[in-house]
């Protein structure tokens, strides 16, 4: 990030006290100062969910791309640098617009308190209305009710993607309660594509729909993932396709990417997007840090020949579970764990389905977070798994210790900062 943006994004964290406040206040207040940009934008796909979101947008702008449409994509959190976060019919943004956004609404705002991620919100809303674009796919911070993305009066698709327990200070200690949240981004003739979901969380959905008139076309009844030996195979109302498996490891991803082509059926009186297109944008996505194997920098070449290292940014239960589901296929050599958290988090939720895959145990700080569970905390929830468990001042000397003997996997989980951090230095 230049030295311009990153001084003005550190003095934008200071104007509210709170780093997350979950209101729409502030946010309609600042974007009626700078004109309405939200409502001057191309057709929104708005993404709401607990996991899987990012891997939902990834495959449908690769599949926009390949299929010639010029896709806005507004993510979080960043992974290294903040600009990650806009990407402009299809290019990251750029520092110096990134910059002058960023100066214009600080000046619209004035004093008036304001988040970090309301501010940033407007900035990127800017940015999307002064490009042209055929679609913008706009992902949910956090809940989905109150979230600053919210306010787009009329998207032309939702997509709620699983949803577990997690920001149960915010959104609810049931998943009833956070599927109430989560549906919060439903709209009145909106249609929604449902991903898979645990009963509490269809119902509270189901009963948001219907009290609002939002058509939902839901996993496992309006459509349909099947694993194949090569892939997966999808089902919809209107076409049966045979896919191969997404370009993103895991078994969980064929439910990701299932939910992008339900979104592109459900997108089809407006996109005309062809089977080709599908195939190939499943097989061309990225998307860093979900399951992402790391073949150069200098953590790699701590690794003798013939071991491997993983890099995943999943921190809940629903994400550990999903881990654990590839670590099950991983049994050609013993799998380390490197592991660090923030203090928000379930530490021994996001352990306990992976401990029984894990040879051992590896934890460590994130660097520069005051939220970071200490190593000890995360070593003593190890152990009481029965995993052997130490600590390391970071991943270098963890992979350092644990690289010995014959060829092994790591993976290096628990966080997105975590995972920054660790891309930051693999440049």
């Amino acid at each position: 990030m230049s030295a311009g943006s990153d001084v003005l994004l550190e003095r934008l964290s200071r104007l509210h006290p709170k780093i997350i406040d979950l209101s729409l206040e502030r946010i309609e207040r600042l974007l009626a100062r700078l004109g309405h940009p939200e409502r001057n934008l191309p057709p929104v796909v708005h993404v709401a969910g607990t996991n899987g979101k990012g891997s939902t947008v990834a495959y449908l702008r690769a599949i926009a791309e390949v299929a010639g449409l010029r896709a806005h994509a507004y993510t979080s959190p960043h992974l290294v640098r903040f600009h990650e976060r806009i990407r402009l019919a299809g290019a990251l943004i750029g520092e110096d617009a990134l910059s002058a956004l960023l100066d214009e609404c600080e000046r619209a705002n004035g004093d008036a308190p304001i988040t970090f991620f309301e501010v940033t919100t407007a900035a990127a809303f800017l940015a999307f209305s002064r490009t042209t674009a055929d679609l913008l796919l706009l992902e949910v911070g956090l809940g989905g009710r109150l979230d600053a993305t919210n306010v787009i009066a009329a998207p032309a698709l939702s997509i709620i993607t699983p949803i577990s327990i997690d920001h149960v200070q915010f959104l609810g200690e049931t998943l009833s309660e956070i599927a109430g949240e989560k549906a919060g981004i439903l709209k009145p003739g909106v249609p929604c594509v449902m991903g898979p979901q645990p009963p509490e969380a269809v119902a509270a959905i189901e009963k948001r729909a219907k009290e609002i008139g939002a058509p939902l076309l839901r996993h496992g009844v309006e459509w349909h993932v099947d694993v194949t030996g090569n892939g997966f195979v999808y089902r919809g109302k209107a076409r049966r396709i045979d896919l191969p498996h997404p370009v993103l490891p895991g078994v969980h991803q064929i439910a990701n990417a299932g939910m992008a082509v339900a979104a592109v059926d459900a997108l089809a009186a407006r996109f005309a997007i062809g089977e080709d297109a599908i195939r190939a944008g499943l097989q061309t996505a990225e998307w860093p840090a979900r399951l992402q194997r790391l073949v150069r920098g200098p953590l790699i070449e701590l690794l003798p020949t013939g071991w491997e290292l993983w890099l995943d940014g999943g921190h809940n239960p629903a994400a550990g579970e999903a881990l654990a589901e590839t670590a099950r296929g991983w049994r050609d050599r013993p799998l380390h764990l490197v592991v660090g958290m923030i203090n928000t988090k379930d530490l021994a939720g996001f352990l306990r389905p992976l401990a029984p895959h894990a040879a051992s145990l590896t934890a460590l700080t994130i660097p520069g977070n005051r939220a970071a569970v200490k190593p000890e905390e995360i070593a003593a929830a190890g152990q009481a798994l029965g995993l052997a468990s130490g600590i390391a001042p970071d991943a270098g000397a963890a992979l350092t210790h644990i690289a010995t003997g014959a060829p092994a996997r790591v993976l290096i989980c628990g966080s997105l900062y975590l995972a920054g951090k660790v891309l930051e230095t693999s440049d």
